[in-house]
């Protein structure tokens, strides 16, 4: 479903499916299917993403990145998960409470600068637990693009991000035949919800999309923090 629009329900992806499996494992299984779906996002989207924001945020992803395969054996993902929780809590009430009873608050006009520090977050989280999704809404969600062509960035951007990923992978040994082969037993259950989000998406009204999503956003922080108690 994230995959198909519904930006932010990609992080508990990894948490469900650690609960059978060890957490690099479990980012593993994923990492193929999330490659996978970044196909079909991308090409429904082809015309519809933001050149700016991807340009800003893609080279402090990939440093991001960097750094949290430096630091894999060392990083902490429960807690980080839980960090990142706490601020998407507090962001999307602040978000909802400014906008009950009226239209969300005006777009949202930070510089690039801001969105390259984003970014750092963005790959970081992504490469440690393929939670790079709270980051990414906290400086783009409030720019306010059409609805459209926020799913479209998002898919563009983590569609680079997930190929970036795949050698730190490698090299932790997260990507065995026994993944890949579980990956492909995955697969087609995750696309065809990917395709229903998609359909979904196109026909849903841009003010209550985003309202969706910061709901989202404050339900998944909650989550990410209860998970770390």
């Amino acid at each position: 479903m994230s995959k198909g629009g519904f930006t932010g329900f990609g992080a508990l992806a990894t948490p469900i499916v650690a609960l059978a499996l060890p957490p690099v494992v479990a980012a593993g299984v994923l990492l193929p299917i999330l490659i996978a779906q970044d196909a079909v996002s991308v090409w429904a989207f082809r015309h519809e993403w933001d050149r700016w924001i991807v340009a800003w945020m893609l080279p402090g992803a990939i440093v991001g990145i960097a750094f949290a395969w430096l630091f894999a054996r060392t990083v902490d993902g429960t807690l980080l998960a839980a960090l990142i929780g706490a601020l998407s809590v507090l962001f999307a009430a602040r978000r909802l409470w400014a906008g009950r009873g009226q239209r969300l608050l005006e777009p949202s006009r930070s510089p690039g600068w801001v969105g390259l520090l984003f970014g750092v977050l963005t790959g970081f989280t992504s490469q440690v637990a393929h939670a790079g999704g709270p980051p990414f809404q906290m400086w783009v969600t409030p720019r306010q693009l059409p609805h459209t062509r926020y799913v479209g960035t998002n898919a563009v951007l983590f569609a680079v991000i997930n190929w970036l990923k795949v050698p730190a992978f490698v090299t932790l040994g997260a990507l065995t035949p026994k993944v890949l082969l579980t990956s492909a037993a995955l697969l087609p259950v995750a696309m065809v919800s990917t395709y229903a989000s998609l359909h979904l998406v196109r026909r849903m009204p841009g003010e209550r999309f985003y309202t969706l999503i910061y709901w989202l956003m404050f339900g998944l922080g909650l989550y990410l923090v209860t998970r770390a108690l």
